[in-house]
């Protein structure tokens, strides 16, 4: 698989190497004053500061409904083995109270069935992480 590279905006540099890095365990790659380089998974993410977002407090987002849960839009993250996703999701509730959408199974019983959880960085960047059982259902319709 290529990698993907996805660059997005925070309010504080410091703030997103602690959340980014101590918090959720990526290994930082290189970086400057104005952003840094995380191995997501095996994917290049990247946070730029953007000193705006002091002043509005976070990124915007709108909400489309899925399965019966409000989605936030934009949003970004990875698909894992349902045994990364459990990983995952033990270190990611040590750190986070607030989910956006908890922990859960969604399309359960259907194609395409997953474990997912949504949570959003101190910038209001919103991540979602899948895990699935068979990763030959991930496009099934």
């Amino acid at each position: 698989m290529t990698p993907f590279h996805l660059a997005i905006q925070v309010r504080d540099i410091a703030e997103a190497r602690d959340f980014y890095s101590v918090k959720l365990g990526l290994p930082e790659g290189r970086s400057d004053a104005h952003w840094i380089d995380f191995n997501l998974f095996g994917h290049q993410l990247v946070v730029h500061l953007n000193p705006q977002l002091g002043k509005t407090g976070s990124v915007q987002n709108i909400a489309n409904p899925v399965d019966a849960h409000s989605v936030p839009v934009p949003h970004f993250g990875v698909v894992l083995s349902l045994a990364e996703w459990e990983e995952l999701c033990v270190r990611v509730k040590t750190f986070i109270t607030d989910f956006i959408i908890p922990p859960h199974t969604r399309f359960k019983g259907q194609a395409g069935e997953q474990a997912t959880l949504f949570f959003a960085d101190p910038s209001g960047n919103c991540l979602e992480f899948k895990g699935f059982a068979n990763m030959d259902s991930l496009f099934e319709k």
